[in-house]
Protein backbone atom coordinates (compact mmCIF):
# COMPACT_ATOMS: atom_id res chain seq x y z
CA UNK A 1 0.00 0.00 0.00
CA UNK A 2 1.48 3.31 -1.12
CA UNK A 3 0.73 6.72 0.95
CA UNK A 4 1.29 9.61 -0.05
CA UNK A 5 1.55 13.23 2.73
CA UNK A 6 0.69 16.26 0.84
CA UNK A 7 -0.86 19.80 0.54
CA UNK A 8 -3.18 19.50 -2.42
CA UNK A 9 -2.22 21.65 -5.42
CA UNK A 10 -3.95 22.01 -9.12
CA UNK A 11 -3.81 18.97 -10.56
CA UNK A 12 -0.80 19.19 -13.54
CA UNK A 13 -3.16 18.22 -16.92
CA UNK A 14 -1.28 17.66 -20.26
CA UNK A 15 -2.85 16.86 -23.86
CA UNK A 16 -2.47 13.47 -24.54
CA UNK A 17 -5.50 10.53 -26.27
CA UNK A 18 -6.40 10.23 -23.01
CA UNK A 19 -5.62 13.61 -20.91
CA UNK A 20 -2.89 12.76 -18.53
CA UNK A 21 -3.27 14.08 -14.68
CA UNK A 22 -0.20 14.63 -12.45
CA UNK A 23 -0.35 15.04 -9.23
CA UNK A 24 2.19 17.71 -6.86
CA UNK A 25 3.34 15.38 -3.68
CA UNK A 26 6.04 16.08 -1.44
CA UNK A 27 8.19 13.45 -3.28
CA UNK A 28 7.48 14.48 -6.88
CA UNK A 29 4.93 14.18 -9.11
CA UNK A 30 2.64 10.93 -9.36
CA UNK A 31 0.69 9.65 -12.64
CA UNK A 32 -3.19 9.91 -11.54
CA UNK A 33 -3.93 8.08 -14.91
CA UNK A 34 -2.59 4.74 -13.38
CA UNK A 35 -5.02 4.54 -10.32
CA UNK A 36 -8.00 4.91 -12.20
CA UNK A 37 -10.09 1.37 -11.78
CA UNK A 38 -7.99 1.30 -8.64
CA UNK A 39 -9.06 2.00 -4.89
CA UNK A 40 -7.80 5.12 -3.28
CA UNK A 41 -8.86 6.84 0.14
CA UNK A 42 -8.56 11.43 0.25
CA UNK A 43 -8.20 12.03 4.24
CA UNK A 44 -8.12 15.13 5.00
CA UNK A 45 -6.17 15.98 8.44
CA UNK A 46 -7.68 19.91 9.08
CA UNK A 47 -4.84 21.08 8.62
CA UNK A 48 -5.22 24.29 5.73
CA UNK A 49 -2.07 26.37 4.09
CA UNK A 50 -2.75 29.31 1.99
CA UNK A 51 -1.39 28.58 -1.32
CA UNK A 52 0.28 31.77 -1.92
CA UNK A 53 2.06 32.41 1.01
CA UNK A 54 2.08 29.44 2.54
CA UNK A 55 0.73 29.79 6.24
CA UNK A 56 -1.22 28.22 7.90
CA UNK A 57 -5.30 29.48 7.91
CA UNK A 58 -8.36 28.20 9.78
CA UNK A 59 -10.61 29.33 6.37
CA UNK A 60 -9.49 28.93 3.02
CA UNK A 61 -11.12 32.14 0.47
CA UNK A 62 -11.41 31.49 -3.36
CA UNK A 63 -9.42 28.19 -3.46
CA UNK A 64 -6.59 27.99 -1.34
CA UNK A 65 -5.82 31.89 -0.21
CA UNK A 66 -5.66 33.14 3.53
CA UNK A 67 -7.43 36.32 3.87
CA UNK A 68 -4.65 38.73 3.26
CA UNK A 69 -3.54 37.16 0.36
CA UNK A 70 -7.43 36.87 -1.05
CA UNK A 71 -7.18 40.91 0.08
CA UNK A 72 -3.84 41.67 -1.55
CA UNK A 73 -2.20 38.99 -3.53
CA UNK A 74 -2.44 39.67 -7.74
CA UNK A 75 -3.28 36.36 -8.19
CA UNK A 76 -6.87 36.64 -6.31
CA UNK A 77 -7.16 40.22 -8.02
CA UNK A 78 -10.45 40.93 -8.79
CA UNK A 79 -9.28 40.89 -12.73
CA UNK A 80 -9.10 37.16 -12.39
CA UNK A 81 -12.77 36.81 -12.48
CA UNK A 82 -13.36 39.65 -14.44
CA UNK A 83 -10.16 40.49 -17.15
CA UNK A 84 -12.34 43.99 -18.26
CA UNK A 85 -10.81 45.37 -14.89
CA UNK A 86 -7.55 44.84 -15.99
CA UNK A 87 -4.82 48.21 -15.33
CA UNK A 88 -1.97 45.94 -16.57
CA UNK A 89 -1.38 47.86 -19.34
CA UNK A 90 -1.48 50.77 -17.58
CA UNK A 91 1.21 49.92 -15.22
CA UNK A 92 -1.53 49.52 -12.28
CA UNK A 93 -2.23 46.68 -10.09
CA UNK A 94 -1.72 45.00 -6.84
CA UNK A 95 2.11 43.85 -7.91
CA UNK A 96 2.93 45.81 -10.85
CA UNK A 97 6.08 43.15 -11.57
CA UNK A 98 3.34 40.36 -11.40
CA UNK A 99 0.92 42.11 -13.51
CA UNK A 100 3.69 43.19 -16.18
CA UNK A 101 4.55 39.11 -16.20
CA UNK A 102 1.43 36.97 -16.29
CA UNK A 103 -1.22 39.91 -18.12
CA UNK A 104 0.45 42.50 -19.67
CA UNK A 105 0.98 39.53 -22.29
CA UNK A 106 -0.99 37.80 -24.95
CA UNK A 107 -4.48 37.02 -24.05
CA UNK A 108 -7.03 34.73 -26.23
CA UNK A 109 -10.69 34.97 -26.34
CA UNK A 110 -12.34 31.52 -27.06
CA UNK A 111 -15.28 29.29 -26.94
CA UNK A 112 -15.72 25.99 -25.14
CA UNK A 113 -18.04 23.91 -25.40
CA UNK A 114 -19.59 21.53 -22.71
CA UNK A 115 -23.08 21.69 -22.07
CA UNK A 116 -23.20 24.90 -23.98
CA UNK A 117 -21.00 26.99 -25.67
CA UNK A 118 -19.29 28.94 -23.46
CA UNK A 119 -16.96 31.87 -23.92
CA UNK A 120 -14.06 32.54 -21.86
CA UNK A 121 -10.55 34.48 -21.33
CA UNK A 122 -6.84 33.63 -20.54
CA UNK A 123 -3.06 33.74 -21.49
CA UNK A 124 -1.85 32.82 -24.64
CA UNK A 125 0.54 30.69 -22.46
CA UNK A 126 -2.15 28.78 -20.65
CA UNK A 127 -3.65 27.20 -23.84
CA UNK A 128 -4.49 23.82 -23.63
CA UNK A 129 -4.54 23.52 -20.15
CA UNK A 130 -7.12 25.90 -19.34
CA UNK A 131 -9.78 23.74 -21.36
CA UNK A 132 -9.00 20.74 -20.06
CA UNK A 133 -9.10 22.43 -16.30
CA UNK A 134 -13.10 23.32 -17.45
CA UNK A 135 -13.77 19.81 -18.69
CA UNK A 136 -13.90 21.02 -22.00
CA UNK A 137 -15.28 19.27 -24.75
CA UNK A 138 -13.67 21.40 -27.67
CA UNK A 139 -12.73 24.46 -27.86
CA UNK A 140 -11.04 26.67 -30.21
CA UNK A 141 -9.53 30.77 -30.12
CA UNK A 142 -11.28 33.42 -32.09
CA UNK A 143 -9.67 36.28 -30.74
CA UNK A 144 -5.68 37.31 -29.99
CA UNK A 145 -5.22 40.69 -27.86
CA UNK A 146 -2.00 42.04 -26.52
CA UNK A 147 -3.10 42.65 -23.07
CA UNK A 148 -5.65 41.03 -20.83
CA UNK A 149 -7.50 44.24 -20.74
CA UNK A 150 -8.89 44.18 -24.37
CA UNK A 151 -9.43 40.27 -23.60
CA UNK A 152 -11.98 41.00 -20.97
CA UNK A 153 -13.44 43.83 -23.47
CA UNK A 154 -14.68 41.77 -26.13
CA UNK A 155 -15.92 38.87 -23.46
CA UNK A 156 -18.21 41.26 -21.84
CA UNK A 157 -19.73 42.25 -25.29
CA UNK A 158 -20.09 38.25 -25.72
CA UNK A 159 -21.93 37.52 -22.37
CA UNK A 160 -24.79 39.11 -24.08
CA UNK A 161 -24.96 36.14 -26.24
CA UNK A 162 -22.89 32.66 -24.74
CA UNK A 163 -22.23 31.80 -21.41
CA UNK A 164 -19.15 32.31 -19.18
CA UNK A 165 -19.87 30.10 -16.74
CA UNK A 166 -19.76 25.91 -17.11
CA UNK A 167 -22.12 23.91 -15.56
CA UNK A 168 -20.21 21.55 -13.48
CA UNK A 169 -22.58 18.47 -13.13
CA UNK A 170 -23.61 18.38 -16.62
CA UNK A 171 -19.94 18.41 -17.14
CA UNK A 172 -19.11 15.51 -15.17
CA UNK A 173 -22.28 13.52 -16.40
CA UNK A 174 -20.68 14.13 -19.86
CA UNK A 175 -24.55 15.62 -21.04
CA UNK A 176 -22.37 17.67 -23.83
CA UNK A 177 -22.96 19.08 -26.87
CA UNK A 178 -22.85 16.56 -29.88
CA UNK A 179 -23.22 18.97 -32.37
CA UNK A 180 -20.92 22.43 -32.81
CA UNK A 181 -21.10 25.18 -35.31
CA UNK A 182 -18.26 26.87 -34.27
CA UNK A 183 -18.32 29.13 -37.54
CA UNK A 184 -21.86 29.76 -36.66
CA UNK A 185 -20.75 31.26 -33.40
CA UNK A 186 -17.91 33.45 -34.79
CA UNK A 187 -20.58 34.80 -37.28
CA UNK A 188 -22.53 36.21 -34.58
CA UNK A 189 -19.21 37.52 -32.60
CA UNK A 190 -17.98 39.75 -35.94
CA UNK A 191 -21.77 41.50 -35.79
CA UNK A 192 -21.56 42.00 -32.02
CA UNK A 193 -18.00 43.21 -31.17
CA UNK A 194 -17.20 46.89 -31.45
CA UNK A 195 -15.38 48.17 -34.43
CA UNK A 196 -12.46 49.01 -32.40
CA UNK A 197 -12.01 45.80 -31.08
CA UNK A 198 -12.45 43.68 -34.51
CA UNK A 199 -9.07 43.59 -35.53
CA UNK A 200 -8.44 41.21 -32.77
CA UNK A 201 -10.73 38.82 -34.94
CA UNK A 202 -9.90 35.74 -36.37
CA UNK A 203 -11.36 31.97 -35.70
CA UNK A 204 -8.45 29.42 -35.36
CA UNK A 205 -8.47 26.67 -37.35
CA UNK A 206 -7.16 24.66 -35.01
CA UNK A 207 -9.74 22.84 -32.66
CA UNK A 208 -9.15 21.32 -29.11
CA UNK A 209 -10.78 18.26 -28.19
CA UNK A 210 -10.91 16.86 -24.97
CA UNK A 211 -10.57 12.78 -24.20
CA UNK A 212 -10.97 12.60 -20.64
CA UNK A 213 -9.62 9.70 -18.54
CA UNK A 214 -13.23 8.21 -17.22
CA UNK A 215 -14.25 4.85 -17.10
CA UNK A 216 -17.44 5.72 -16.28
CA UNK A 217 -19.61 8.89 -15.53
CA UNK A 218 -22.14 9.22 -12.99
CA UNK A 219 -25.79 9.35 -13.19
CA UNK A 220 -26.00 11.10 -9.91
CA UNK A 221 -23.02 13.33 -8.36
CA UNK A 222 -22.61 13.85 -4.36
CA UNK A 223 -19.91 16.40 -4.14
CA UNK A 224 -17.57 15.71 -1.21
CA UNK A 225 -17.08 18.82 1.53
CA UNK A 226 -14.43 17.70 4.29
CA UNK A 227 -15.81 20.18 6.38
CA UNK A 228 -18.84 17.20 7.07
CA UNK A 229 -17.01 14.46 6.20
CA UNK A 230 -12.82 13.72 6.94
CA UNK A 231 -12.51 11.54 3.73
CA UNK A 232 -13.72 10.64 0.35
CA UNK A 233 -12.66 7.40 -0.67
CA UNK A 234 -13.55 4.73 -3.09
CA UNK A 235 -12.56 3.68 -6.72
CA UNK A 236 -11.10 6.35 -8.61
CA UNK A 237 -13.53 5.74 -12.10
CA UNK A 238 -12.52 9.01 -13.59
CA UNK A 239 -10.94 12.42 -13.76
CA UNK A 240 -12.37 15.66 -15.78
CA UNK A 241 -11.21 19.17 -15.15
CA UNK A 242 -10.14 18.93 -11.69
CA UNK A 243 -13.07 16.67 -10.47
CA UNK A 244 -11.70 12.67 -9.05
CA UNK A 245 -14.72 10.74 -9.81
CA UNK A 246 -15.18 8.26 -7.05
CA UNK A 247 -17.41 4.96 -8.05
CA UNK A 248 -18.93 6.82 -10.15
CA UNK A 249 -21.13 9.53 -7.87
CA UNK A 250 -18.50 10.62 -5.77
CA UNK A 251 -16.55 13.63 -7.19
CA UNK A 252 -14.14 16.47 -5.44
CA UNK A 253 -13.00 19.40 -7.14
CA UNK A 254 -8.95 19.24 -5.73
CA UNK A 255 -8.57 22.78 -7.25
CA UNK A 256 -11.30 23.69 -4.52
CA UNK A 257 -9.07 22.50 -1.76
CA UNK A 258 -5.72 23.80 -2.76
CA UNK A 259 -3.60 23.99 0.26
CA UNK A 260 -5.38 21.25 2.13
CA UNK A 261 -3.50 18.89 4.10
CA UNK A 262 -4.27 15.84 3.17
CA UNK A 263 -3.23 11.53 3.28
CA UNK A 264 -3.77 9.06 0.39
CA UNK A 265 -3.36 6.28 0.22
Amino acid sequence: MMEINTRLKKLIASSGNPIHYQLYTDDGLVLLNDFIGKKLKIEFTGNIYCKSCGRPTKKSFSQGFCFPCFRDAPEAAPCIIRPELCRAHLGEGRNVDWEQQHHNQPHVVYFATSSAIKVGVTSIANIPTRWIDQGASSAVIFAKTPNRNLAGQIEVELKKYFTDKTHWQKMLRNDVMQIVNFNEAFDLVQTSVPDGLRKYLSLDSTIFNGHFPVLRYPEKISSFNPEKVSYIEGILTGIKAQYLMFDAEKVINIRKYEGYEVVIT
